[in-house]
């Protein structure tokens, strides 16, 4: 068993560690986000991961770039779990993951490589409610898109009465500012997430 197994183990349930792949993008849970690895800091991880059928972290770049020194992570992240992978390309791994549970980083640290491994605390899924009638114009926009791309960029279960699933979706595929969609999803209201999302949109003239 490795060290870091066996701090999983000594570690409360709602605190683990976990390495880092710090990304220009945001993950929701439950959402979809291919990657392309082949630095092999991120290379042995997905391998680490596979291996032990076990999750990483992404986080929003807070200063820094995805390839070369260690970046700088947004504090609260969502973990990863692949899903599928392929290497047509030697050096280079396609990986599809899924996200699925939010979390805070409490201390973080860099290995020789480069690999960011955090300490995190686990953030409880916030209570998911139906979708209130006021946002079903949200809904039948998500429907349209879902219909339009499928299971390629959305996974199964598809839950438009949702009000959490909807939030998540919309802001999944809005083209909002990277920055918008990191707090959209730290946020645990999901009536919150919608009315914001309700406001772009009306603002965007793509409801009424």
């Amino acid at each position: 068993m490795s060290i870091i197994q066996q701090i999983k183990k000594i570690l409360p349930p709602s605190k683990r560690t976990i390495s880092i792949f710090p990304l220009n993008a945001v993950l929701f849970p439950g959402g979809i986000l291919p990657l392309k690895v082949f630095e092999q800091r991120y290379m042995d991880m997905a391998k680490q991961c596979l291996k032990d059928n076990d999750v990483f972290g992404i986080c929003l770049i807070k200063e820094g770039q995805e390839a070369g020194a260690p970046a700088i992570p947004e504090s609260i992240g969502c973990t990863a779990r692949i899903t599928d992978w392929d290497m047509e390309q030697l050096g280079v791994l396609q990986l599809r993951t899924m996200g699925e549970s939010r979390f805070r980083i409490l201390d973080s640290n860099a290995n020789n490589k480069g690999l960011i491994t955090a300490n995190v605390e686990m953030i409880s899924a916030e209570d998911d409610i139906e979708l209130p009638a006021e946002f079903k114009s949200c809904a039948e926009l998500v429907r349209k898109v879902v219909e339009g791309v499928g299971e390629t960029s959305f996974a199964k279960p598809y839950r438009f009465e949702s009000a959490t699933w909807v939030g998540y979706k919309l802001s999944e595929f809005l083209p909002l500012k990277i920055a918008a969609k990191q707090k959209l999803m730290e946020l645990s209201d999901p009536i919150a997430r919608l009315q914001i999302l309700a406001h772009f949109l009306k603002q965007q003239g793509l409801t009424t």
